[in-house]
């Protein structure tokens, strides 16, 4: 007999479908929040009239804005941004952007409730073993000044308490948690994503489908996680080459958001990811590789190296993209060429010179250790990378 824990989080809402400054106005006005921080991606900023908008109807109640999130979320750009929302007294942030201003407000979040002022000092959010072994949030001032989330990709960090900063220190990108650092609300506009560049969104898209996939294909799935990745990886498979053929279809651009939403079932139900994301994690921190791109290029790789432990969860995927019967790495491969996505290691540069350092650093990530197919050491990476090279 099935057993297991479902734990909700504390996120509140989820507005799609209407104008972003509209709906951000009107959750702050509920929220009774005066001093409302931004948190904008820098190309947005300066190019388009989205984030003037919120601004506008923000209001009196608009504090501050900060502009200048690099890729990857570093940590000097995580206090630097800390140290002015705590000058502005915010009382809310509220991000527009990609995944590393998401991730940053939500180290943000942290630093202002805990008194975090230096890169160091984000040393003491590092996880910790629980008592059961598994990793946690260490003991820390829970968060008091919430976020609102206006994603403008669909890499879906924004649904969970997870945020990826990177320690410029070491090149690698680590994971801090706390439950309280969930986005209070998030609100799919896309009408906010036609600037996105075509190749971040569709990127970020096979991201959500890499969420999608790890989740259907682990050894821990779960009914709940289940119903909402397969349904999630449906819409994106059908919106993704849509938004590609017509960059002007919102219709298609909103179901690849409530796809990316849906991604994410299965990690808020405890499900883990798998060694994509695992070595997605080292391409992105070592190498510059965007998350969309590392999730292009490893995830037909990983299936195939697993497909011996999990077919019959593969079949899965390859009918809710609509090639029942087909071997579902095959289905994905397809399906990211289809999108002009690349799909090896070559062709973003990185080369088997390098195997055995990414290989020894995907071992220390949270998802390689609970991939479906057993992976006992740095030699069975490598098997992998070969098939992604």
């Amino acid at each position: 007999m099935k057993s297991g824990r479902i734990a909700f989080g504390r996120m509140e809402e989820v507005i799609y479908g209407r104008p972003a400054a509209e709906a951000v106005a009107e959750i702050a006005q509920r929220a009774g929040a005066t001093r409302v921080f931004l948190m904008a991606s820098g190309t947005l900023s300066r190019s388009t009239d989205e984030v003037s908008r919120v601004r506008s109807a923000l209001g009196n109640r608009c504090a501050g804005l900060f502009a200048a999130m690099p890729a990857h979320t570093p940590r000097s750009a995580v206090i630097e941004a800390a140290r002015e929302a705590r000058e502005a007294k915010a009382d809310l942030i509220v991000t527009i952007g990609g995944g590393s201003v998401t991730d940053g407000a939500k180290a943000v979040q942290l630093c202002l409730s805990n008194g975090i002022t230096t890169p160091d000092a984000m040393d003491a959010f590092r996880p910790v073993p629980g008592p059961d072994g598994v990793m946690g949030p260490p003991p820390l001032q829970p968060v008091t000044v919430r976020q609102i989330s206006v994603p403008t990709t669909l890499s879906a960090g924004e649904f969970s308490g997870i945020a990826g900063v990177t320690d410029e220190r070491t090149r690698v990108k680590e994971l801090f948690r706390h439950a309280g650092m969930i986005p209070q609300a998030v609100v799919l506009d896309p009408a906010v994503t036609v600037h996105t560049p075509e190749w971040l969104w569709l990127s970020t898209g096979i991201r959500a489908v890499d969420h999608c996939v790890e989740g259907i294909c682990s050894a821990e799935a779960n009914p709940y996680g289940d119903a909402q990745a397969l349904q999630g990886l449906a819409l994106l498979a059908h919106g993704l080459p849509k938004v590609k053929a017509d960059p002007s279809d919102l219709a298609a651009r909103l179901d690849c958001q409530l796809g990316s939403w849906l991604s994410m079932g299965p990690l808020g139900a405890g499900v883990p990811m798998g060694a994509s994301h695992g070595i997605g994690y080292v391409l992105g921190a070592a190498f510059g590789v965007p998350h969309g791109h590392t999730s292009c290029i490893m995830l037909p790789a990983v299936m195939r190296w697993n497909r011996s432990a999990n077919a019959d969860r593969q079949a899965l995927v390859a009918a809710a993209m609509g090639k029942a019967g087909v071997d579902a790495g095959d289905v994905l491969d397809t399906f990211i060429a289809g999108l002009g996505m690349p799909r090896s290691l070559a062709a973003v540069g990185v080369g088997r010179e390098h195997f055995a350092r990414i290989a020894e650093g995907a071992m220390g990530t949270p998802w390689v250790p609970r991939n479906p197919r057993r992976i006992a050491g740095p030699a069975e990476v490598m098997e992998i990378l070969e098939i992604a090279a």
